[in-house]
């Protein structure tokens, strides 16, 4: 089981340094990175908020799961 951070992918979309959205959610840029680079091990509810609310999303466009051993869709 795999939970898969796609928070790279929004930022890009939505055309957000990655400092300047840690300062809106008051995150450190490492922290932020670390999420954003896919190697946290876990996110807390406040900021997976803080991060939709500036981003203007759904929990779902930042975080995908896929099951052990299925390939990512095309």
């Amino acid at each position: 089981m795999s939970i898969i951070f796609r928070l790279d992918r929004v930022m890009a979309d939505r055309k957000i340094p990655l400092n300047e959205l840690a300062r809106r959610i008051q995150l450190t840029d490492s922290n932020l990175s670390i999420l954003k680079t896919g190697k946290a091990k876990a996110i807390r509810i406040a900021t997976l908020h803080a991060l939709c609310r500036e981003l203007n999303c759904q929990p779902g466009d930042i975080l995908e799961y896929r099951a052990d051993g299925e390939s990512p869709p095309e």
